[in-house]
């Protein structure tokens, strides 16, 4: 379900849009460097699209560092004090684990205006930093081969295309949406793990690939090895700007999507500038270059959201709670991530 918005406190401070937060150009802090620590995939656009155009208007240079979500988590738990970067842009999972860490801080409303004027959903009291972007879960599909109406049904996947259908490895992002999916569907809920595994060893006879990356799989797809998968939404961007025949469609029921949140580490030298940065990505300017640059779905309603993103996801990118999606519970999955991802080796990709 979708979990509470940030408490009524934490809104009323990000209210307060006093002269202070632009007043803080001011301050020797905020003629330092502030690092970033970011995904290592789309880097220069998301430089031309927020980190330019951040630097232009503040006078804060931007050190960006990249790498996985797994690897900059665990550098920022080795290196302690010595951890330089003073915002993290990571998937909500990953973000979840650095906070039973404690490895951020809370990110103060009363320094990030631009919070009120995001999506509720982005700002789940679930998480220290809010969302900037997020993904969709659904199936990309052979245009073809395959309706909307067919590939929406989960069943796509039990047997009538067999082996010419993927999935995704519970590994990557899509993983987790799509096993939530199953268990909503099939069983009691989004957490039912039970259900979504006993559904998912039923299909794997017929699943050519679990596939771990999104080139694996927009690759089947576009060499018409398979006629469907389930994949977040940015899979198929390039494809069908491409002229790939083509589509993606959220599913039937079970729509789940996944968060990418920006963080203050703990131990942050550069806090201030910090929330100047979080609030400048939140702006409806910096959503709207960083969804026509980069491709990110953005979670200020008065962005705008270019052509090549609603060819793919149509009006769902205006509200995509309205349109049926939901946030997982990272309480729920952050204790339980193990034991599952050890059963899907083997009740389900395990031979």
């Amino acid at each position: 379900m979708i979990r509470h918005a940030l408490t009524a406190a934490f809104s009323a401070a990000a209210l307060l849009v006093a002269a202070g937060c632009s007043g803080s150009s001011g301050s020797s802090e905020s003629a330092e460097k502030l690092v970033l620590s970011t995904f290592p995939f789309g880097v220069e656009e998301f430089t031309e699209a927020v980190i330019d155009p951040f630097t232009a208007a503040t006078g804060i240079e931007v050190e960006v560092e990249t790498g996985s979500n797994s690897d900059r988590l665990s550098q920022l738990k080795v290196a302690g004090d010595k951890a330089g970067a003073d915002v993290v842009l990571i998937s909500d999972y990953y973000a979840a684990l650095g906070q039973q860490d404690k490895l951020f801080q809370q990110v103060a409303a009363d320094q990030v205006p631009n919070l009120a004027k995001i999506a509720e959903f982005a700002k789940e009291a679930a998480y220290q930093g809010p969302a900037y972007s997020y993904q969709l879960n659904g199936t990309i599909y052979s245009t073809e081969k395959l309706t909307a109406e067919q590939a929406a049904k989960w069943d796509v996947y039990a047997g009538a295309n067999s082996e010419k259908v993927a999935l995704p490895d519970i590994s990557v992002t899509a993983g987790q949406l799509m096993i939530s999916g199953v268990a909503a569907t099939y069983g009691s809920g989004p957490y039912d793990i039970d259900a979504a595994l006993k559904t998912l060893a039923t299909w794997k006879p017929g699943v050519l690939q679990f596939y771990s990356s999104s080139t694996e799989v927009t690759n089947l797809i576009a060499q018409g090895e398979i006629v469907a998968a389930d994949t977040l939404n940015g899979f198929a961007t390039n494809l069908m700007a491409d002229g790939e025949k083509v589509a993606w469609t959220p599913p039937a029921t079970g729509r789940y999507m996944a968060t990418n949140r920006a963080m203050i580490p703990a131990t942050a030298k550069n806090a201030a500038n910090a929330h100047r940065f979080i609030d400048y990505l939140l702006s409806a300017e910096a959503q709207s270059k960083s969804a026509e640059l980069v491709g990110d779905l953005p979670v200020n309603p008065e962005a705008t959201v270019p052509q090549t993103i609603t060819a793919v996801v149509g009006d769902i990118a205006e509200d995509p709670v309205a349109a049926g999606y939901a946030t997982l519970d990272p309480a729920q999955l952050v204790p339980t991530r193990k034991d599952w991802a050890d059963r899907f080796a083997r009740e389900v990709t395990g031979s």
